[in-house]
């Protein structure tokens, strides 16, 4: 049974929570915004419900609450910055703000972040850069989750991309996105709900689908064998092999560029004990005023996006939508509503 919560006294309630473990008002606020924007969006895998990971984290030592993120390298474009094993949303909301301080001085800021730990939904800080009138592109690796493809045991993460560009007249275009046919966040709320999971989703440990989401969860967490299929699911009939190398390519740039863990090492726990796991990512800011001028690059971006839905609908369909949109409306409706939470979660 669903309960309805008003998103701003979820937005206390954690803040409350976080500053109890010693964490900073200011860094408790970044964490939560970024939990509850992700339930008003609709990404509920993403929201509120992983409070609890960052709360055990916090108590077992693989979180340090009050550390903050130190740019270890830099250039007048590039910046490595070490997080210090804090948490991921401080790490990951001063890794995104450097990279549009650059792009606002320069055209463009890449920053990659080292030794950080699990920073909520990517899109979040993708959606930093719009304030700019900037493209913004996020990616993270994450806890080794992800099956390669004709593969037994999960070898890497989840590891989403996220991209965000500008607009004029329509909501601007916002694409998030695991390299896997799920993120763990899905598995995790069709056990809470008692569901199945549709046929393509996971692996059990002898490598062959499995539609228990238990049995899932126990394997990755026991290391026991199998895990969630790539983008594009078993095999390369519906080309899984591009979702594995997708997710293997985040894995380059947010941790074999950044110095930090990839793979199979992004784990909290180490032979039972507590471990960093030193999460790595990635953020890029670009201004289009360097090359078709922000004003025409969000009037073309308009068009697009018009273009597309006003295009010929398939037979039997009434609405062709664009990433972002089903989003924003979500927003809409849960900042007037509440946001629905289940009874675990509660």
């Amino acid at each position: 049974m669903e309960r309805l919560i008003n998103w701003k006294d979820l937005k206390d309630f954690g803040k409350r929570v976080l500053i109890h473990l010693n964490v900073s008002e200011d860094d408790a606020e970044h964490v939560i915004d970024n939990l509850v924007s992700s339930n008003l969006r609709g990404i509920d895998s993403h929201g509120v419900a992983r409070l609890q990971r960052y709360v055990s984290g916090i108590e077992t030592g693989y979180i340090i609450p009050d550390a903050q993120p130190k740019i270890t390298k830099e250039s007048a474009v590039l910046a490595n910055v070490d997080g210090q094993n804090g948490l991921g949303q401080v790490a990951g909301t001063f890794g995104m703000k450097l990279a549009i301080e650059k792009t606002r001085q320069n055209g463009i800021g890449f920053v990659t972040v080292h030794n950080s730990n699990h920073f909520g939904y990517a899109g979040y800080y993708s959606l930093m850069a719009l304030e700019h009138d900037f493209l913004g592109i996020t990616m993270t690796n994450a806890a080794p989750l992800v099956v390669p493809t004709f593969g037994r045991n999960a070898l890497f993460g989840t590891n989403p991309i996220a991209v965000a560009a500008p607009t004029e007249r329509n909501k601007a275009w916002v694409m998030d996105f695991a390299t896997s046919v799920v993120p763990r966040g899905k598995l995790e709320v069709y056990n809470r709900l008692g569901k199945n999971l549709p046929d393509g989703w996971a692996t059990d440990e002898t490598g062959h689908m499995t539609n228990d989401p238990g049995r899932v969860l126990k394997n990755l967490l026991d290391q026991l064998g199998g895990g969630i299929l790539p983008l594009g699911g078993e095999g390369e009939t519906y080309g899984g092999h591009k979702g594995y190398g997708l997710g293997v390519w985040v894995d380059i740039f947010c941790a074999v560029l950044s110095g930090s863990n990839y793979g199979p090492a992004v784990v909290a726990k180490k032979d039972g004990k507590p471990n960093f796991p030193r999460v790595g990512h990635m953020f890029l800011a670009l201004d289009p005023e360097y090359f078709v001028g922000s004003g025409n690059f969000k009037n073309t971006m308009d068009n697009y996006i018009e273009l597309l839905k006003n295009s010929e609908k398939a037979e039997g369909e009434k609405r062709i939508y664009v990433h972002g949109e089903k989003e924003f409306e979500k927003q809409e409706e849960r900042e007037k509503n509440g946001i629905p939470l289940d009874a675990k979660t509660v």
